[in-house]
C-alpha cells in the first residue's frame, strides 16, 4: 500500500536554497565523534553523563489496524522506547508531533464513534499497547524525560486527553495545536513539527466559524480523510469526471483560489476516489463539524468557464492567510502564493526552518529540528550574523515511506560543540548512521 500524505505530491518545482555556512557534513554514514550507541555501556567518550538529546517524530499510532500506517514497526519502536530508557547518556526524548493520529482515517467512518476526543485517544492506545507501555515505562522512571510537542495530524488532540493515556509526559505548546520546544538549558535549539508554516496544515481558527465554531481544522484534514479512502479502495478509477474550472480576471483573491484548486486538483489526480463529487461522503462529527460534506463542498467550482470561483467550506482562505499567521504566531510571514504553490512541498518545509530560525535577526537559534514532511536529511546552513548553524528533519516511524523509516535524531553537547547526528533503526536492533555533523561556537 502506497504512502499517501498532504506532503507527498510536488505541486510546483521548489528548489530549496540555502547557505552552505561553510562547513561540511560528514560523508553519508560516516561516524561520529561520539558514534551513537544503545548499548547499556553507553556512548563512548560520555561515560555516565547523562546529556543526550533523542527527536522522533511522525509514529502515526492509529487506531484501527485496517488503515493505521504503523503496524510493522510498532514493535521495533517499543523496543527502541525501552532501550532509551536504560541508556545511561539520554536525557530526554522529544516526540515533534503525529504521535497519535486523528487523519489518517477513511472519510466515510465516524471518528469518533459518537463518543468523546478522550476515548479516542484510549482506542488508539489500546491497539497499540506495546508502544505505550514501553512510553509510559520510560516517563514513570523518570530519567529520561519525555516531551511531546503537537504536529498536525494530532492537532486536535488536548492535554487532557493525551495525559489519560501518557500521565505526566511533558508538553509544550503555545498556540492551539502548534509548540515550539527549547530543551532546558539549550535556548540554541528549536524542535517543532513544522506544519505552522504550510497553508494546508497550519491551524485555521478563520474560515469555518461560522459553520462549526471553535474549530481550527485546516483543508489538509479534509484531504487526509479523501486520501485514506482512496487508498482502502486501492486507488480505483475516480467516479464522475470533477467539473472544469478556468482562470478568471476578477482579481488577486480569485488568481489565489485558482492556485488553490490546482492543488487540491493534483491531490485528487494522485488520489482519486470512486464515490461522487457531490456524494456526501466525509463524516465529521469533530471539532465543531456535524455534517457529512462532498467533495464540491471542499474544492471550488465555478457555474461557467471563467467566471466566478466558490466554495463552500474555507471560503475565502486565500484572503485571511496572513492574519492566521498572526494567530499562529508565524515570526516571519510567508506570503500567500508562495504558501499555496510550496504547500505540497517537502522542500518548502525545509526551506522555513531557514527563514523562520537562521534568517530572523529577532532569532537566536542554531540547531532547529522539524519533522511533518517524512523526509529525513541535514542541512547546514548560516544564521544571520554568520553563525554556524544546522537544520535536521526527523523524518518518521511509518511502515512504508519513501525515504528511510524509522529515523531519529540525537544532539549530544560536549566540549563547545553539538554533535548532531540522524540516524535509522532497523527491525534488529542495529542503528545506522545517515549522516553526522558538529556545530561548532559554543
Amino acid at each position: 500500500m502506497r504512502r499517501t500524505r498532504i506532503l507527498s505530491i510536488m505541486i510546483l518545482s521548489a528548489l530549496l536554497c540555502t547557505a552552505s555556512g561553510g562547513f561540511a557534513s560528514a560523508p553519508q554514514g560516516a561516524p561520529s565523534k561520539y558514534p551513537f550507541t544503545l548499548d547499556p555501556g553507553g556512548i563512548p567518550g560520555l561515560g555516565g553523563e547523562r546529556s543526550v538529546i533523542v527527536v522522533i517524530s511522525d509514529i502515526h499510532l492509529g487506531m484501527d489496524d485496517r488503515y493505521a500506517e504503523i503496524q510493522k514497526n510498532r514493535a521495533p519502536l517499543a523496543d527502541f522506547v525501552r532501550k532509551i530508557g536504560r541508556s545511561p547518556n539520554i536525557r530526554e526524548l522529544v516526540i515533534a508531533g503525529d504521535l497519535v493520529d486523528e487523519w489518517f482515517i477513511p472519510a466515510g467512518v465516524d471518528t469518533y464513534a459518537g463518543k468523546t476526543q478522550k476515548e479516542f485517544v484510549q482506542a488508539v492506545a489500546a491497539n497499540n499497547k506495546e508502544v505505550f507501555d514501553a512510553f509510559n515505562a520510560v516517563i514513570r522512571d523518570g530519567k529520561v524525560k519525555v516531551t511531546y510537542v503537537p504536529g498536525n495530524h494530532d492537532l486536535l488532540i488536548d492535554s487532557e486527553s493525551m495525559q489519560t493515556v501518557f500521565p505526566g509526559i511533558a508538553e509544550a505548546r503555545d498556540v492551539r495545536g502548534l509548540g515550539t520546544y527549547s530543551p532546558e538549558g539549550r535556548p540554541e535549539i528549536a524542535i517543532e513539527h513544522g506544519h505552522r508554516y504550510n497553508f494546508f496544515c497550519a491551524p485555521d481558527p478563520l474560515s469555518n466559524k461560522e459553520i462549526a465554531p471553535g474549530s481550527i481544522l485546516p483543508p489538509g484534514y479534509f484531504f487526509t480523510r479523501i486520501a485514506t479512502l482512496s487508498v482502502v479502495e486501492g486507488k480505483p478509477e475516480p467516479g464522475k469526471i470533477r467539473p472544469a474550472v478556468t482562470p478568471n480576471s476578477l482579481g488577486e483573491s480569485q488568481n489565489l483560489e485558482y492556485i488553490y484548486w490546482k492543488v487540491w486538483d493534483a491531490l485528487m489526480n494522485e488520489l482519486p476516489i470512486k464515490e461522487d463529487f457531490e456524494e456526501k461522503i466525509i463524516r465529521t462529527n469533530i471539532d465543531g463539524f456535524t455534517e457529512t460534506y462532498a467533495m464540491s463542498d471542499l474544492i471550488p467550482r465555478q457555474a461557467k468557464a471563467g467566471g466566478v470561483l466558490d466554495v463552500n467550506l474555507f471560503k475565502g482562505i486565500q484572503d485571511t492567510w496572513d492574519e492566521r499567521q498572526a494567530l499562529n504566531k508565524v515570526a516571519v510571514k510567508i506570503p500567500v502564493r508562495e504558501a499555496l504553490t510550496k504547500s505540497a512541498s517537502a522542500a518548502g518545509t525545509d526551506e522555513q526552518a531557514i527563514v523562520q530560525f537562521f534568517r530572523n535577526p529577532a532569532s537566536d537559534k542554531r540547531i532547529v529540528i522539524f519533522g511533518h514532511s517524512h523526509e529525513s536529511r541535514m542541512i547546514p546552513s548560516e544564521t544571520h550574523d554568520g553563525e554556524k548553524a544546522l537544520y535536521v528533519n526527523s523524518g518518521t516511524w511509518i511502515d512504508k515511506n519513501a525515504t528511510p523509516t524509522m529515523t531519529f535524531v540525537t544532539i549530544i553537547p560536549k566540549e563547545g560543540e553539538r554533535h548532531v547526528g540522524l540516524y535509522h533503526y532497523t527491525h534488529d536492533g542495529r542503528i545506522g548512521t545517515l549522516d553526522t555533523m558538529e556545530v561548532p561556537g559554543f
